[in-house]
């Protein structure tokens, strides 16, 4: 089993308790994405850039160290692998995981030298020019032992314009055997130049059951919780881990819950109920329990307008106009600072 990540040991972006991608060794769900690596290995044809896109949480970075691992261990000899799985003990994958290994290079949003965890002007929340250059210098050497030299991007929704651009200028001409495995949440935001040079792999949302498996897979704060929370973490997730994981809270579950019994009650809702919701939800240490309010109200209309998509049009358009007021009220409250507890009521018809 990895080691789970200590607080005192996080970077920007990684959750306390959960192993790093990096870490990870298995890989759930993604079968068909790691299909796609395996033929072109081994038909010899590994594009020198890919663009794995997909929601997040769903196995992105972990597939990206998994093809890393393998190439570094093994290269890309003949044949098709039967799987790019490395054992966790194997030289390459303690390597990889201590980011020691010398041809591959995590380019990724880093905390200042010398800052402390918990001192949140450290974080970035860009990978600056200055990051890219650095890591991307790998490609300037000769590689350690004439194998691959790997970058993984995670992720490149975080590249300002100058890091993207120093990313491009490498893509665009790169060396031989370099391989770059760009993540992205949204890759339809990138540079068009970027997505232009990349061969594009869509990876698709987990199913439940494997969101549950890989829950129970993540240490003992994880899979120490109870099985009904795991599971039903694991339904709403959506197949994100990510999403799971921020479910298996009690206090953001029972919003879930409160959230949904709710909007059950159709256009004559509990308005005292609702109000004492509003209430909870309106503190400004309350934002991950609004985040999931606001989720759980866009889950259901989402699901609405799918169960009912042989209606006519106009009650289609009915439901997603007002999934879309119910963000854009939402988007206004967090621009302007405004009162959290008007935008609550109006998820139940006011």
């Amino acid at each position: 089993m990895p080691p789970e990540t200590r607080d005192d040991e996080l970077e920007p972006g990684e959750i306390p308790g959960v192993p790093r991608p990096r870490e990870q060794t298995d890989l759930l769900g993604q079968e068909a994405a790691e299909r796609a690596f395996r033929e072109a290995i081994g038909a010899g044809r590994l594009h020198h850039a890919w663009l794995l896109g997909g929601p997040k949480g769903i196995g992105k970075a972990t597939l990206a160290f998994r093809v890393a691992r393998h190439l570094l261990a093994r290269g890309d000899g003949a044949g098709v692998p039967d799987s790019l799985a490395l054992p966790p003990g194997h030289p390459v994958a303690r390597q990889v995981a201590g980011l020691s290994h010398p041809n591959l290079v995590l380019l990724r949003r880093q905390r200042a030298p010398g800052s402390k965890t918990s001192v949140a002007k450290t974080v970035p929340t860009q990978i600056g020019v200055d990051a890219a250059r650095r890591a991307l210098h790998l490609f300037a050497a000769t590689s350690a032992d004439a194998g691959y030299r790997i970058c993984i991007v995670d992720c490149a929704d975080e590249l300002n314009l100058a890091s993207a651009n120093a990313l491009l200028k490498v893509i665009e001409e790169p060396p031989p055997r370099s391989l770059f495995l760009i993540v992205s949440h949204a890759p339809g935001r990138l540079l068009p130049t970027i997505r232009s040079r990349c061969r594009r792999l869509a990876l698709k949302p987990l199913a439940s059951g494997d969101v549950a498996r890989v829950l129970r897979s993540l240490g003992p704060q994880q899979a120490g919780k109870p099985s009904e929370l795991i599971e039903r973490a694991a339904a709403l997730s959506e197949g994100s881990v990510a999403r799971a994981l921020d479910l298996l809270d009690p206090d953001t579950i029972g919003v879930v819950d409160e959230v949904e019994a709710l909007l059950d009650q159709g256009d004559r809702p509990d308005w005292r109920r609702a109000l004492k919701l509003a209430e909870r939800l309106a503190g400004r240490d309350a934002d991950g329990l609004y985040a999931a309010a606001l989720d759980t109200v866009q889950r259901r209309l989402a699901a609405e307008i799918e169960r009912r998509q042989g209606d006519p049009p106009a009650r289609l358009a009915a439901l997603a106009e007002a999934a879309e007021r119910a963000a854009r009220a939402a988007r206004e409250a967090q621009v302007y600072n405004l009162d959290r507890r008007p935008v609550v009521l109006s998820l139940f018809g006011t």
